[in-house]
């Protein structure tokens, strides 16, 4: 009984000490640990390597008499300056530019049109012409102004409103994830010899929805609903057939039509006609003076090329301007230091100590260094010297064509 009686107290402690006891309490912290901090950092700046700071040989541009302003222009309706992001589409962005300004010149009408809905297309036929010459064909963020043309034409367009191509929230266009992982899976097709059209670019599509949205097949404008062929025929009402791209090059015959040679012009199109350096300034300049906008390209990284000057002109120091012609032009093309490099807009023209001046529009990142954002000054020895193409209505080529 006694013992019983110990047990019983015994348990009775213990009890009044398990239910004097307080509730325990928990929450999510943030785990600190200064020794492994301290520590990673200590690592990181070991295994880090310094980087020299790059360097660019340029042109000293003070002192010299340059526009400093795009009201120094008389310029062509176009819409605004709007940038490409972290994109390879120049190409789009300026030829679509380029288009804008042609319908308000022909029918008056004040459009924006979706770049990235034809983007997208050109990345499908990309992949489209690949997986058709297994793998021997350029699948590449570029392309040509003439994409531009025929994707229309096959695909019709939509405006901006119908298709930004952006996320929901997303600031800027950012296709490195997009093309890394279309380029990654043709690779593997390609390597594994899993070539089937149609699967192959269901998943390029399905790459592209998660990345761009999936384009909408129908969309309202001003009140009316269109398809993007009907939007392309009955309000963009373009005539593709009427654009003409120029080159000038010495390599093959003038007054015909070749190929451009440029890993851009991934589909091998010979729709450029060739004519003489001075049929091409001249056909330019007197294209700007009749009230035709230009979509030019080529290459952008000369010493005389700053986007901090907003300028683009030919230093003494490479060559004299009476020594730009022909040759010349030429001989940078065979060693490849002019390449084709990026696709603008010329919206306006300057005379300006008996030279010509371009008001270049631009969506790459250089454009917004300077003033004027969106905006360069081209010297017309430049565009001679280092331009290899440009798209023009067929009006301002009557006399040159054959």
């Amino acid at each position: 009984m006694k013992h019983l009686f110990t047990t019983l107290l015994i348990i009775t402690f213990i009890s009044s000490i398990t239910f004097s006891q307080n509730n325990n309490k928990a929450s999510y912290v943030e785990h600190k640990s200064e020794f492994f901090k301290q520590m990673e950092n200590d690592l990181d700046t070991f295994n880090k390597k310094s980087k020299e700071e790059k360097k660019s040989f340029k042109m000293d541009f003070s002192g010299i008499d340059v526009p400093k302003s795009v009201d120094e222009f008389k310029t062509f309706w176009h819409n605004q300056p709007v940038s490409q992001g972290f994109t390879g589409t120049c190409w789009d962005f300026s030829t679509t530019s380029f288009f804008e300004s042609e319908i308000f010149r022909i029918n008056g009408e004040k459009i924006k049109i979706s770049e990235m809905y034809t983007a997208y297309w050109e990345y499908v036929e990309k992949a489209k012409r690949f997986i058709e010459k297994r793998g021997d064909s350029n699948f590449d963020e570029g392309s040509e102004g003439e994409a531009v043309k025929l994707n229309w034409k096959r695909h019709g367009a939509m405006p901006i409103e119908a298709y930004s191509g952006l996320l929901p929230e997303q600031p800027n266009h950012d296709h490195r994830k997009l093309f890394s992982e279309m380029e990654a899976y043709l690779k593997s097709v390609k390597e594994t010899n899993s070539w089937n059209e149609d699967l192959n670019l269901s998943t390029i599509k399905s790459i592209l929805n998660h990345y761009l949205g999936t384009p909408p097949e129908k969309f309202d404008y001003n009140g009316k609903t269109y398809t993007p062929a009907t939007f392309f025929n009955e309000v963009l009402k373009l005539n593709m057939d009427d654009y003409i791209e120029l080159l000038s090059t010495i390599k093959y015959p003038y007054k015909e039509y070749i190929e451009f040679e440029a890993p851009d012009n991934w589909w091998h199109s010979k729709n450029y006609y060739n004519i003489q350096l001075d049929d091409f300034m001249k056909i330019l300049k007197n294209s700007v003076r009749n009230g035709y906008s230009v979509a030019l390209g080529g290459d952008v990284s000369e010493a005389g090329y700053s986007s901090t000057a907003e300028v683009a002109m030919i230093p003494s120091f490479d060559i004299p301007s009476e020594y730009i012609n022909a040759f010349s032009r030429e001989f940078r093309i065979s060693n490849k230091t002019t390449t084709d490099d990026h696709g603008i807009h010329i919206v306006g023209y300057l005379e300006k100590d008996g030279k010509d001046w371009y008001l270049i529009k631009d969506s790459g990142a250089g454009s917004r260094d300077g003033n004027n954002k969106g905006y360069y000054f081209y010297e017309e020895d430049y565009v001679k010297l280092k331009m290899l193409s440009f798209m023009v209505h067929k009006n301002m080529l009557k006399g040159y064509l054959e």
